[in-house]
């Protein structure tokens, strides 16, 4: 087995506990990785400021893979490394689809995330797990007006995501949306619709971030649970999805840790990138 001299990280349903937080053995297992030399970065569909502060701060992280790899950053210098950006006429399509359903649409520009403020206020409508209530409140601008936010910056985005009220309407909106092939769609949360530009995700923006580096993929690790984790599973060098992830997230990966509330990522990370037994 390689040496792993790379991690890369989901959030959502594999780092954190279903309750958002960070327990304090994960957060000494990343601490210890760092001290390795291993380089350990958050590889989410969260825009930056989405990342948990106690992450953002942690000493020796040094990159972020954000907006599902289309924004993928120095965390030290704020230099954005690689960016693959939603052009801004496949955006405005993509809105204009899901502005007919029952949704909460936020777009997503320079690592911020964008909400209309009526919509925020109803927040349980459409994230159906009450644990991301406050992270989408406290993370997210609320303005009066998406389009007519979009109309002022006028420029490409990370990304586009809607959460829907209705899953029947999701399923619509999905079939809509897949017909254009300069969009790629996914679902990290079962509830929501994820939209960036094509060949961006995870695992490319994971492996360009190693080649930057000059860390070969199978020198790296990656640790996911949705279908947002599945390319960067298959393309790591060993790819762990967590033992609360979708079948077909776990028919990706190399091995199939315990879930995301028993700390199923940082056993993980001992047993495969320190090679020690957990016994």
């Amino acid at each position: 087995m390689h040496k792993i001299k790379m991690i890369g990280l989901d959030l959502d349903g594999t780092l954190l506990t279903s309750d958002k937080r960070l327990l304090p053995f994960t957060r000494q297992v990343l601490t210890e990785a760092i001290e390795r030399g291993i380089l350990v970065l958050m590889a989410t569909g969260r825009p930056y400021t989405g990342i948990p502060e106690e992450l953002r701060n942690l000493p020796g992280m040094r990159y972020a893979l954000t907006s599902n790899g289309a924004r993928i950053l120095d965390t030290q210098t704020g230099k954005v490394l690689i960016e693959h950006l939603l052009p801004l006429k496949s955006a405005k399509k993509a809105l204009e689809i899901l502005r007919k359903y029952d949704t909460l649409q936020e777009v997503y520009f320079e690592g911020q995330g964008y909400a209309e403020a009526k919509k925020l206020d109803q927040i349980s409508r459409y994230h159906h797990n009450p644990h991301m209530w406050e992270y989408v409140r406290s993370s997210r601008k609320a303005v009066p007006s998406l389009p007519e936010l979009i109309d002022r910056e006028n420029q490409d985005m990370d990304k586009v995501q809607a959460l829907f009220a209705d899953m029947g309407e999701l399923g619509q909106a999905w079939k809509e949306l897949e017909q254009y092939e300069e969009l790629v769609l996914v679902s990290s949360l079962g509830y929501n619709i994820e939209i960036n530009a094509v060949g961006v995700d995870k695992g490319t923006g994971l492996m360009e971030l190693g080649e930057l580096l000059g860390i070969r993929p199978e020198e790296i690790m990656a640790c996911g649970d949705g279908d947002n984790d599945i390319q960067m599973l298959e393309r790591s060098g060993i790819g762990v999805a967590m033992g609360n992830a979708e079948e077909k997230v776990k028919a990706a990966a190399d091995y199939v840790a315990e879930t995301n509330d028993e700390e199923g990522a940082a056993k993980a990370i001992i047993k495969y990138a320190f090679c020690q037994s957990m016994d």
